[in-house]
């Protein structure tokens, strides 16, 4: 066990993603408890695919190394792509083709590589089918629906 690689939700999260992997110790928003706060916002949300209620289920294996674990999904061309804990096969798509928004099957959180941070998916309408897809296809049902947090967002985006 003590070879095995950490999952990306053990990902510690004041830890950066670097191109070597991880490992800078730079402190981000919320790391002083341990958790890092998902950003309900993204620059980069023009950028999804058009078509993402069809995606690959969660047990897809990488696209280049057949990895059946720790998997990402691109959310720009869907392709199903290993973590950096594996073969970093979606960091390189990101490095190659700058497709930043990815889903990982692991734990269903969304990672935009261009903004270098965790994006809340269940609370930006351009994400939360996704979500919801990828949800039901891992868990055989629908998430729980965080009303509060879908109505905080609402009323600061009208606010702006």
């Amino acid at each position: 066990m003590a070879d095995k690689a950490p999952s990306s939700s053990s990902f510690a999260a004041w830890e950066r993603p670097t191109e070597e992997g991880f490992g800078e110790d730079e402190l981000l928003y919320g790391a002083e408890s341990g958790w890092v706060e998902a950003r309900t916002w993204c620059d980069h949300l023009a950028s999804l695919s058009s078509d993402l209620l069809h995606i690959p289920t969660p047990d897809t294996p990488c696209n280049r190394c057949h990895h059946p674990s720790e998997n990402w999904l691109c959310l720009c061309c869907k392709d199903v792509l290993c973590s950096r804990f594996v073969n970093k096969h979606m960091l390189q798509h990101y490095q190659q083709t700058s497709d930043c928004l990815a889903l990982s099957f692991s734990d269903l959180s969304v990672w935009c590589f261009s903004c270098d941070s965790y994006i809340d998916a269940q609370v930006l309408p351009q994400l939360r089918p996704v979500y919801e897809t990828a949800y039901i296809l891992k868990f055989g049902e629908a998430p729980p629906i965080r009303n509060v947090e879908l109505q905080n967002v609402a009323a600061s985006s009208a606010g702006n």
